[in-house]
Order: C-alpha cells, then sequence, then structure tokens
C-alpha cells in the first residue's frame, strides 16, 4: 500500500470535509419505515387523517422509504403517546395529535402533554356534528334541545376517545349554550368514533358527537340524520342541507384540529425535513380532495405558529373545562 505525500494527505482531508458539510448541510432524511401512530381505532377521524397522510407521502414518493400507519387505541391515546415518547429523538416515529393532546392533561387523565411532544405541522380543522339515529324521536336540533332541556341523562351521548375531548367539549358547550350544565350528560366515551358510530346505528345511543365525514355516507343512505352543525357555516356535499347551530340560534361553533407531532427531542433538521415533506403534500390536488372527501376546513401552519397555537389552545380549553366542572389541573 503506497503512503499519501503530506500534500495529497492534506487534499483528501479537505475533500472529506467538504463532502461531510455537504451531506450535514441537505440535513435529515428517513433512512428506515416511518410509523405513524394514531391514537384511535380504525374507522374514525384520527385514523382517517394518518391513512390520508400516509397514502400522499408513498403516492407522491416524498419519502425516500415506507410509510406506514400502526393503530395504537386505549386510554384516551395514552397508549399511543407513550408508544411515541418511546422514541426520544427519532423523527421515525410520527403521531396524528388531537386536541387530547391539552385535554387529558387538563382533567388529569395523563400526566402527558403537548410540552412532551415536537410539534411539526397542524394540517387541518374538524368540526363536529350532532348525529342521531334515523327512526329515533328527536328529527331536529330543536328537538335535542328541548330533550336535553327536560331530562339530559335520557339522551346518551357518544363520542371519542375519552372524556374532555373535543367531541365531549362539544356536547358540554352545547349544554352550556341552552343554560344547562356538561355534568348532567349522559357521556359515553368510545376507543374510536366508528365505534361509537356502530352502536348509534344499532339504537344504544340516542347522540353521537364526531366528525362529518364520519356520518355522511350514513346521512346519504338514510340510517342516520344530523340534527346540528357546530361549523360557522354549513359543510359542503351531503351534509349541505344541515343547518349550523348559529342558523338555529345556538352560539356554538366548535371543531378539533389534526396534526402531526414528533417524539420529545427532535432536532431541527428533522423537524425542517418533515415541515417540507408535510407542506408538499398540504399543496397537492390529492390532498385537497381528502379535505374534501373528509369534511375538513384547510389550517394548514408548521411548527413555529403552531407551538404557538398549542400554548393559546390550552389556556382556552383549561378555562372551557374548567367551566365545565371537568379541569383537574
Amino acid at each position: 500500500m503506497k503512503h499519501l505525500s503530506a500534500s495529497r494527505l492534506l487534499s483528501a482531508m479537505a475533500v472529506s470535509a467538504m463532502l461531510c458539510g455537504s451531506a450535514a448541510a441537505q440535513g435529515w432524511t428517513p433512512a428506515k419505515n416511518v410509523e405513524i401512530i394514531v391514537t384511535s381505532a380504525p374507522g374514525g377521524s384520527n385514523d382517517k387523517t394518518g391513512r390520508s397522510v400516509e397514502k400522499l407521502l408513498n403516492e407522491l414518493k416524498l419519502v425516500p422509504t415506507s410509510v406506514t400507519v400502526v393503530n395504537k387505541p386505549g386510554g384516551g391515546g395514552n397508549i399511543a403517546y407513550a408508544y411515541v415518547n418511546q422514541h426520544a429523538g427519532d423523527a421515525h416515529y410520527l403521531l396524528v395529535g388531537t386536541t387530547t393532546l391539552l385535554s387529558n392533561h387538563i382533567v388529569g387523565s395523563s400526566k402527558v402533554n403537548y410540552l412532551d411532544f415536537t410539534p411539526i405541522a397542524s394540517l387541518f380543522n374538524d368540526y363536529v356534528v350532532f348525529a342521531v339515529n334515523a327512526g329515533a324521536p328527536i328529527k331536529t336540533g330543536k328537538e335535542l334541545i328541548e330533550r336535553l332541556k327536560k331530562d339530559p341523562k335520557s339522551v346518551a351521548t357518544g363520542f371519542a376517545t375519552t372524556l374532555g375531548s373535543h367531541n365531549h367539549i362539544a356536547a358540554g358547550l352545547l349544554m352550556k349554550a341552552i343554560g344547562g350544565s356538561a355534568r348532567d350528560l349522559k357521556a359515553v366515551a368510545f376507543k374510536g368514533s366508528s365505534e361509537a358510530v356502530t352502536a348509534l346505528l344499532g339504537n344504544h345511543l340516542e347522540l353521537v358527537t364526531t366528525a362529518g365525514g364520519n356520518v355522511a355516507a350514513h346521512v346519504q343512505t338514510g340510517k342516520l340524520r344530523v340534527v346540528g352543525v357546530s361549523a360557522e357555516n354549513r359543510l359542503p356535499g351531503a351534509l349541505a342541507h344541515i343547518p349550523t347551530w348559529k342558523e338555529q340560534g345556538i352560539n356554538l361553533v366548535y371543531g378539533g384540529w389534526r396534526s402531526i407531532v414528533g417524539p420529545k427531542g427532535l432536532t431541527a433538521p428533522q423537524v425542517a425535513y418533515w415541515e417540507g415533506v408535510l407542506r408538499k403534500a398540504s399543496q397537492s390536488a390529492e390532498w385537497k380532495t381528502e379535505l374534501e372527501r373528509n369534511y375538513w376546513s384547510d389550517d394548514f401552519v408548521t411548527s413555529v405558529q403552531f407551538r404557538k397555537d398549542l400554548e393559546k389552545d390550552y389556556a382556552d380549553m383549561k378555562a372551557v373545562l374548567t367551566d365545565l366542572g371537568l379541569a383537574k389541573q
């Protein structure tokens, strides 16, 4: 083996340094399968979010590795949270984040909150609809309100994924808006919205609060009826004929965001990588189709603004849950 001269050795070292610097400048990229963790069972809005993101990342070839969805239901999201944070600093694990990152901590069902994750991007807002079985005595928003005023315990209300979730808060805010108390609701929490909808279809519940996309198909087939929508404006498509609560004289506009967060300890290059990938996905025609199909409202923001929004939402949600008698923090 020949020995390099001093000048050739220095030249080789300089080239190596340049190559290393170039690689570092390129930032982080995935080196193995990426898992998108969902806090609920298959079929609900959280699962649809994860699978929509997975589909776009794979089909548009936005990442160099495979991407899979992993469902970790149970514990109001706490099982999924624990799993993701077993992988601190590893950006191959992403979580579909929801408002339960805030509410679980506020109501005391989890010691984990949004500060235990790395915010990457908020994707969209998912407004809550109030659905009943098409064969139920309740036919309109007015009739639902009359029942709730007379005997709220007679209206078994199902939702995902835990007490204090945004679906539960929506029901509580309706009670507050009509002069009642959220603590008087007969609340039933399910691991996923699909389970709650199934129970409603089987007449085991009187009411389900959930995302419009979870019930639109059943509305089209005449099996379910939506009596109120907590959006600023009417939703499109199969739900376009449903009046908002504001149209019915009830001051209620409320929904839940869906986001992508990573485990604690992600680096700036890791966050920047996923910000860029998700921004490209959000600008695609395919994503816009997903928004329309699922009745999602576009609200894409990246990590810096998202973190500020989380701080504000935490304070606002704590005030609401305190007012509703659910806050313990």
